[in-house]
C-alpha cells in the first residue's frame, strides 16, 4: 500500500487517537509547577510531593510492560472506555484529597489507567495509515502529546496561583468526555493471543533499556526545568508554567517534521542524529539565569527531545507487527521508568551545582546513540 487512501481512517477517524495521545503528558505533568502550594498544603517535603510525580510514573510503567498485549486481547474500544472512566473517578480523588497519602494515592490509579491508554492509541494509528506515511503519523501523534505536557503546566501554575485541585478537576472533565466515544477496536481474531514472547528478546530489552536512559536524562528534564524555575529562579506558578510550555511548544511544532525526518532518514540514523542533539541541548540549560534564558533554552531542548521519543515510538509500533500495542507498551514502560528515576536522581542533584546537573543529565543520552549504532532497529 502506497497511499493512505488505500486504508481506512481519515483525519476524523484519527482524531479520538490523538485526544488521547494528549491526555497522558497532561495529566502527567499538570503537578510539576504547583509543588510548592502541595508542599504547603500537606506540610510535606518536595520530596515527598514529588512522590505524586514519580509514583504516577512508576505504576504507569510498571503496567506498560504488558498493558498493550491486554488491551489487545481484550478490544481496544472497551479497554479505553473503562480506563477513561477510571483515570476520571482518580482525578476528582485527587482534587479532594485531604492527605498526601491519598493524593499519591489517586495518582498511582491515574498512572495505572494512563497504562491501557498510551499504547493502544499509537497501535491502533499503526492500522490506520500506509507504512511510507507512519512516521508522519506518529509525529503528528507525538505533536498532540506535546500538546498536552505543555498545557497541563500552564493549567498547573494558573491552579497555583489560585486554586490548585482545580487543575485535577480539569484532568477529569478531560477523561470523562473522552470515555463517551473511545476509538474503534474490538477484539481482532489475529490478535486474540498476541505474542509475549517477541517482546522478551536481548533486542528488545537493549532498546528499553536505550529508551529508559534518553527518558532519565535529556527527554526527562522537564521536572528539574520546573524545579528550577521555581526555586532557583524563584518564579511564580504561571510564569514557570509558561517556561515549560516553551519546551512542549517547540515539541508540538516540531513533531511532524520529526516524523518526516524518520520516514527519509530511517529510524536508526535518525535515532542517532536526534539523541546527538538532546546532549547538545541539555547541557545548553544549564546557561539559563532568568525566565527568558530558561524558557528560550528549554524551547530547543523540549524541541530537540520530541525527536528521541518521535523515534523511539515509531520502533516500539513496528517493532512486533504481531503484537503492535505490546510491542509499544513494553518500550514505552522503560521510557516511563527513566521519567520516575530522572527527579529522583537529579533534583537533589541542583543543590550541588545546576548546570552541572544539567551535564549529568545529559551524558545519559550516550546509552540510545550506542545501542542504535550496535543493534539498529530494522528501517525495511
Amino acid at each position: 500500500m502506497d497511499t493512505e487512501q488505500e486504508r481506512p481512517g481519515g483525519f476524523v477517524q484519527r482524531l479520538p487517537f490523538y485526544i488521547g495521545g494528549f491526555l497522558g503528558p497532561f495529566g502527567t505533568f499538570v503537578i510539576v509547577p504547583m509543588f510548592p502550594e502541595l508542599r504547603s498544603e500537606f506540610d510535606a517535603t518536595s520530596s515527598q510531593v514529588n512522590l505524586g510525580f514519580s509514583l504516577y510514573l512508576f505504576a504507569f510503567a510498571a503496567l506498560l510492560l504488558f498493558s498493550g498485549t491486554i488491551g489487545e486481547r481484550l478490544g481496544r474500544r472497551r479497554t479505553v472506555r473503562a480506563t477513561y472512566i477510571l483515570y476520571t473517578v482518580a482525578s476528582l480523588a485527587a482534587a479532594l484529597a485531604p492527605s498526601l497519602t491519598v493524593f499519591v494515592a489517586a495518582r498511582v490509579v491515574q498512572g495505572i489507567a494512563n497504562a491501557f491508554i498510551t499504547p493502544l492509541m499509537l497501535a491502533g494509528l499503526a492500522e490506520l495509515v500506509s507504512k511510507d506515511r507512519f512516521g508522519r503519523e506518529v509525529g503528528i501523534y507525538s505533536s498532540f502529546q506535546a500538546f498536552g505536557g505543555g498545557i497541563g503546566p500552564i493549567v498547573g501554575g494558573l491552579a497555583a496561583d489560585t486554586v490548585w485541585q482545580a487543575a485535577f478537576f480539569g484532568t477529569a472533565a478531560i477523561a470523562g468526555v473522552l470515555a463517551l466515544n473511545p476509538p474503534e477496536g474490538a477484539p481482532r481474531p489475529a490478535a486474540k493471543a498476541p505474542p509475549v514472547r517477541a517482546l522478551l528478546t536481548g533486542r528488545m530489552v537493549a532498546l528499553g533499556v536505550a529508551f529508559l536512559a534518553a527518558a532519565t536524562g535529556p527527554i526527562g528534564i522537564a521536572v528539574v526545568v520546573g524545579v528550577v524555575a521555581r526555586d532557583e529562579l524563584d518564579l511564580s506558578g504561571t510564569v514557570a508554567g509558561l517556561v515549560l510550555v516553551a519546551g512542549a511548544a517547540s515539541a508540538m511544532a516540531l513533531g511532524p517534521l520529526w516524523g518526516r525526518l524518520v520516514d527519509v532518514l530511517g529510524k536508526q540514523r535518525a535515532g542517532i542524529v536526534a539523541s546527538s542533539g538532546s546532549i547538545i541541548a541539555t547541557c545548553l540549560l544549564g546557561l539559563g539565569t532568568n525566565a527568558w534564558s530558561l524558557g528560550i533554552l528549554w524551547a530547543i531542548g523540549g524541541g530537540v527531545s520530541a525527536f528521541v521519543a518521535v523515534v523511539f515510538q515509531a520502533i516500539g509500533a513496528t517493532a512486533v507487527p504481531g503484537n503492535r500495542g505490546g510491542a509499544l507498551s513494553f518500550l514505552l514502560s522503560f521510557r516511563f521508568v527513566g521519567h520516575a528515576l530522572g527527579p529522583l536522581i537529579f533534583v537533589p542533584l541542583l543543590g550541588w551545582s545546576v548546570a552541572g546537573t544539567f551535564v549529568a543529565a545529559a551524558l545519559l543520552g550516550l546509552i540510545p546513540i550506542l545501542v542504535l549504532w550496535q543493534i539498529g532497529v530494522g528501517d525495511a
